[in-house]
């Protein structure tokens, strides 16, 4: 997952991947503990957490955590509690095996899908249309975070030609995984099975390049898209949520 949508900066700061992006999305910009808390003394997670906010405060981001919310990770959720880090966008860790056929010509029932190893102009519109925050300064950067790993890009038109559903399949180097990002639909072409035509497309072009497995991310609070995964056989594999440091007010007075 962390290959899959990479910071364009990284910081390895004793087992916590500290990663940074301009602010453009929470995962780009969020610390990823790559071991375990459990058993490390609290003076150990303070020292690591001050050397986090001097890293983020040099950037002018604030600090924020991508955690699992399991026991290996519970001596950390102490501490942010205690530190008055908020909870929020929880998200569910999809997964599936691959599918069983092969889908020639990039089709999917009565629509095609438009295949590239690149986010074209159109391709980019639409996803930013649905899911972006910022102008055109985060878009290069989104785009930049897209392109540092390999990847299938999924394009559908509606019946008069335009882009109307996107998704990408990231396909990191030497895994035999992949992890579908970046499903988004237009509003007004909605409801017309477009979302689970892209995702045909993708998970029979992952098996193509030889994905055996899939994952995908599903905020908790997103019914509707659960519904659609589960329908195409993903079930929940685990959950994280973020954890953000409350901005700190500022001094006033002489």
């Amino acid at each position: 997952m962390d290959a899959a949508w990479p910071a364009l900066e990284r910081h390895d700061a004793g087992g916590w991947i500290l990663r940074a992006a301009g602010g453009v999305t929470q995962r780009a910009n969020s610390i990823w503990p790559r071991t375990a808390s459990a058993g490390q003394p609290r003076d150990d997670l303070r020292s690591l957490l001050a050397e986090a906010r001097a890293w983020y405060r040099s950037r002018r981001l604030p600090v924020i955590f991508q955690l699992f919310d399991n026991p290996g990770m519970e001596a950390l959720h102490d501490l942010l509690d205690t530190e008055g880090f908020t909870r929020q966008s929880e998200t569910l860790v999809m997964t599936r095996a691959a599918p069983p056929g092969a889908d020639p010509a990039g089709s999917s029932g009565a629509v095609r899908v438009e295949l590239s190893a690149a986010p074209s102009t159109e391709w980019l519109r639409v996803w930013w249309q649905v899911d972006g925050r910022g102008g055109e300064e985060a878009l290069a950067t989104a785009r930049a975070i897209l392109e540092g790993c390999p990847a299938v890009y999924a394009l559908l038109r509606d019946g008069e030609g335009r882009p109307a559903a996107v998704g990408r399949l990231a396909l990191p180097a030497g895994s035999p995984r992949g992890g579908l990002y970046a499903m988004a639909t237009l509003p007004d072409a909605r409801r017309r099975g477009y979302a689970a035509a892209i995702l045909q497309a993708l998970l029979h072009a992952g098996r193509e390049c030889g994905v055996t497995d899939f994952w995908l991310l599903v905020t908790a609070a997103n019914h509707g898209a659960q519904a659609l995964y589960a329908k195409a056989g993903f079930r929940e594999a685990g959950r994280y949520l973020y954890r953000q440091e409350r901005p700190r007010p500022a001094l006033t007075g002489c």
